[in-house]
């Protein structure tokens, strides 16, 4: 594999620059005097930010793109063999390396990296754990799969050893890199279209820990079933976090949980049998407090002092896409969030039961065919939690129409369980019967990993 030497800096090209990960990386190498150029099919905002910042963005990928001074070739999962680019690019011999081998050699340049993984929940603690390091001062590098407020980039140049990484497990692509220390929030069947089954994705987890190094930290869920399994013999420290109530101990567990009129949680944090501090959020839910207390105990093993932690939590706000309130429109609130797994929905419409509302309404557009499919009936009993749930067109991703699931199957379904269901074709017609149907004092959430937020944003807009 090509080894990138970060003390001289050359041209690099993305192709696939306007991901929220990748565009992220590109500033971040922009940082170290590297010059940077790219390529996404279509403009967004990352694309204008890079632009804005001297970075060249080419819309539409095409051979000629590649400079002939082009040192590296960065790409994306996504790009296919055919990609113009990637073909000059191997033609021309310029090395390669995909978004997580860059990654990984980019994180061995930190004596402190840390990994935030997890089939859920990684985006949240990993900005919890970013807004801590933020908070104490420690000048962290970050890398996150959403937008940093107020920077409006999903990546941060810090000038410390500190490096906050949001670590995926799909394609075993967190196996490129190079943690001292790891957070570990859950462990479930995730990712079917590349995973055999729950013990093929527990043996990735276990080889990701298993980089850690001697004198670094796990913090891992102490709930994960069979944890014994995958943490034994690990030469890295094993800490165990988790909530009061389940009848576990854990190393570092919240005491005396509560929720406000809001839904958001406080509670005690503990190490062992002492005292941390008193955790107040401004996020809702229990899978909150849970991210929290992995954040904190990660920060709190690397010696940031607690009320940093304490004033980093309290002024969290959520990550984008994460519970994020978009506004009011009639009186209807309008929330929108990431979830696109029946755990994370369960997650969310659990929470939003406590949130103030009348009605709870769902837009759901499902992601992938291929999770649609594995999960329909776990899909089915999350969804259900709704009061009224209307169904967008599956959003394919990655993934060619198989022709033998789609959502108009979750809505047949769902109404023969009683639910109140619709499903329309389009935004447009979505977002028709939404201002024509909802009413004042109810709770509006979009949901998935797709574009359905745009639905929201549009009603928000008469």
């Amino acid at each position: 594999m090509y080894q990138i030497d970060f003390n001289k800096p050359t041209h690099v090209h993305f192709i696939g620059i306007g991901g929220s990960n990748m565009s992220g990386l590109a500033e971040l190498l922009a940082d170290r005097g590297f010059t940077v150029s790219g390529s996404d099919r279509t403009q967004n905002a990352a694309c204008e930010r890079l632009s804005q910042r001297g970075i060249k963005v080419f819309y539409g990928q095409y051979a000629e793109n590649i400079a002939p001074d082009t040192g590296l070739v960065v790409y994306t999962a996504a790009i296919h063999e055919d990609n113009e680019e990637l073909v000059r690019a191997k033609a021309a011999g310029i090395p390669l390396l995909n978004r997580a081998e860059f990654l990984g050699q980019l994180m061995r340049q930190y004596k402190d990296a840390i990994s935030v993984a997890g089939t859920h929940g990684k985006t949240t603690t990993a900005s919890m754990l970013s807004t801590i390091f933020l908070e104490a001062g420690l000048d962290p590098s970050i890398s996150i799969g959403t937008v940093l407020t107020p920077s409006g980039s999903s990546a941060r140049a810090g000038h410390s050893e500190h490096f906050i990484v949001e670590s995926c497990e799909y394609t075993n692509s967190f196996l490129h890199f190079y943690p001292r220390h790891e957070i570990i929030l859950n462990i479930e069947a995730e990712h079917l279209d590349f995973f055999k089954d729950i013990e093929d994705i527990r043996h990735s987890f276990r080889l990701f820990m298993e980089k850690l190094p001697s004198g670094g930290n796990l913090v891992i869920q102490g709930d994960i079933e069979k944890i014994d399994e995958l943490t034994e013999g690990l030469s890295a420290n094993i800490i165990t976090y988790g909530l009061e109530g389940s009848g576990k101990t854990y190393d570092y567990w919240a005491s005396g949980i509560t929720y406000n009129e809001n839904d958001f949680g406080s509670y005690d944090l503990m190490h062992g049998d002492t005292l941390v501090a008193h955790i107040t959020l401004q996020v809702v839910g229990e899978h909150n407090i849970s991210n929290s207390v992995a954040a904190a105990a990660m920060a709190d093993l690397l010696g940031v002092p607690a009320p940093a932690i304490v004033s980093a939590l309290h002024h969290f706000g959520g990550a984008k896409r994460r519970f994020e309130k978009k506004g009011v429109i009639n009186g209807v609130t309008v929330v929108d969030d990431y979830a696109h797994h029946p755990s994370e929905i369960r997650a969310t419409l659990t929470a939003a039961k406590h949130y103030p509302h009348r009605e709870l309404w769902c837009v759901f557009q499902p992601h992938t065919y291929s999770r649609t499919k594995k999960f329909f009936e776990d899909f089915i009993e999350s969804l259900s939690l709704a009061d009224k749930i209307v169904l967008a067109d599956i959003y394919a991703s990655r993934e060619s129409n198989p022709g033998d699931i789609s959502s108009l199957d979750l809505a047949e379904k769902l109404k023969k369980t009683g639910k109140e269901v619709y499903y329309f074709p389009n935004f447009e017609e979505i977002e028709k019967f939404l201002l024509s149907n909802c009413k004042h004092g109810d709770l509006l959430i979009t949901m998935g990993a797709g574009d359905i937020v745009n639905v929201g944003e549009a009603i928000l807009k008469n």
